[in-house]
């Protein structure tokens, strides 16, 4: 009998804390950032960021097989489906965008925000062809914007490696894209008949006593140096186009940013979760659009 009472007692005040919760939270979105080899996804409680998950990008995949694993992971959180007010989506893979919103209608009951075209983010883009600024690189530019101020630069190491130059004016004015460390270890692999695959690891000396330390020397060390010259460079053009002495600010993401951040002295900031409170940040910028518009039913997905 106590066991009992001890197990209603601890479902009571669950009740209790759920409903709290969702007087406290003003709203409980779920975010993706879709890359070319890893999705990031991330829940929000208001403007806090509670939970984050890295899946493969699997262009395979249906929206069923990743809504089921979704539904895993909040569910081993302690999550519910049915809290998510809002679902927003960032994708440099187009093939992909179609399964996300599908998902999104099918187990949240949501038609996702798509970061493009029509989605405000208050940023001036002055790349000849807006179009074809990659989304992350948009959500990135946000996020660092507000919470560092410009001028800056963003190193985003992906699966390419991209340098953003961001004025004082809130300005996109274009930057770099080179070889990512992955894409460069796998074309060593591929297009040689005797090098194999290696770890991306750091050896700690570049006179090296064997293949393997010797490709991870130059992968590694070689990459910094090129973030080295291209900020640099960068930094020069960027101060000279804002008219100031002061010198941008250098703020780094993605999956290797703290190897690289190791090897260089160039970089100021590493903030990993970037992308997805770009995300949250355009979302508010968005929510009453986002609020106006009518609520797909899954039904009206499978008539269409």
């Amino acid at each position: 009998p106590c066991e009992y009472f001890a197990m209603r007692q601890n479902h009571t005040w669950r009740i209790i804390w759920d409903l709290y919760r969702k007087m406290r939270v003003k709203y409980m979105l779920l975010a993706f950032d879709v890359g070319n080899t890893n999705i990031v996804l991330g829940v929000f409680e208001g403007k806090k960021l509670i939970q984050n998950w890295r899946l493969e990008t699997d262009m395979g995949k249906s929206a069923d097989e990743y809504g089921m694993i979704i539904n895993q992971l909040f569910s081993y959180e302690g999550i519910s489906s049915k809290d998510v007010s809002d679902v927003i989506i960032s994708t440099v893979v187009p093939s992909v965008l179609f399964t996300l919103q599908h998902l999104s209608v099918k187990y949240f009951n949501r038609r996702a925000i798509v970061v493009g075209a029509g989605v405000k983010t208050g940023l001036v883009i002055k790349y000849d062809n807006p179009k074809q600024v990659g989304a992350d690189r948009v959500v990135n530019a946000v996020a660092a914007l507000e919470k560092y101020g410009g001028p800056l630069i963003l190193v985003d190491f992906g699966t390419a490696t991209t340098f953003c130059a961001i004025s004082d004016k809130s300005e996109y004015l274009g930057g770099t894209i080179a070889p990512g460390v992955k894409i460069s270890s796998d074309a060593l692999f591929e297009k040689t008949s005797k090098l194999p695959k290696v770890e991306l690891y750091e050896p700690g000396h570049v006179i090296c006593k064997n293949t393997i330390e010797s490709m991870q020397s130059g992968l590694v060390y070689g990459h910094m140096g090129v973030c080295d010259y291209i900020i640099n460079k960068m930094k020069k053009e960027l101060m000279e186009y804002c008219d100031t002495d002061k010198e941008p600010k250098v703020v780094a993401t993605g999956g290797l940013a703290t190897m690289m951040d190791s090897g260089v002295d160039c970089i100021d900031y590493v903030d990993k979760m970037l992308t997805l409170e770009g995300l949250q940040i355009i979302y508010e910028k968005n929510r009453s659009k986002a609020k106006a518009a009518d609520c797909m039913t899954f039904r009206e997905v499978e008539r269409r």
